[in-house]
């Protein structure tokens, strides 16, 4: 089964965020045609495809709902076939890097040095090692031919 296409047309639009997430819709119906993608996803996304294709209201709406169904996609494709978008863990693991390093590193540090004012020096810290550890699984999502040629 083969993914189908958006039928609409950029050269058309004046909303250029319509126009940035009808681009984003087929550079991610392009990088899915590279991958080997199984019949039942195929279809679901084909089903997401067909009711962009219906819409008919303004064009923020139809952004709004093309961006909607993008991220649905992604979200699908990487709970069920690990497959993720570049960058994707390196901005994930940034957060929580932030948050699960960074601040006990800055509550320990304040604490020992008595100043709670400087709390918020793990932060950046935290926020490196959890950028070195998500371009760690990048890299790992790369070898493995997970990453889908796309940015978010």
């Amino acid at each position: 089964m083969k993914l189908q296409q958006l039928n609409i047309q950029t050269n058309s639009l004046q909303n250029e965020g319509l126009i940035k997430e009808t681009n984003k819709m087929n550079a991610l119906i392009a990088a899915l045609e590279a991958k080997e993608v199984p019949e039942t996803i195929i279809s679901t996304i084909n089903t997401q495809i067909d009711a962009l294709n219906a819409l008919t209201s303004t064009e923020k709406k139809i952004r709004k709902s093309f961006h909607n169904t993008h991220c649905t996609i992604l979200k699908s494709l990487e709970k069920e076939l690990k497959y993720v978008s570049k960058n994707h863990y390196r901005n994930l693991w940034m957060a929580l890097g932030m948050s699960v390093f960074g601040l006990p590193l800055g509550v320990a540090f304040s604490a020992a040095i008595g100043n709670y004012g400087f709390i918020g020096i793990g932060l950046p810290i935290g926020m490196v090692i959890g950028m070195a550890y998500g371009t760690k699984l990048d890299k790992k999502a790369e070898a493995d031919g997970l990453q889908l040629n796309i940015t978010c």
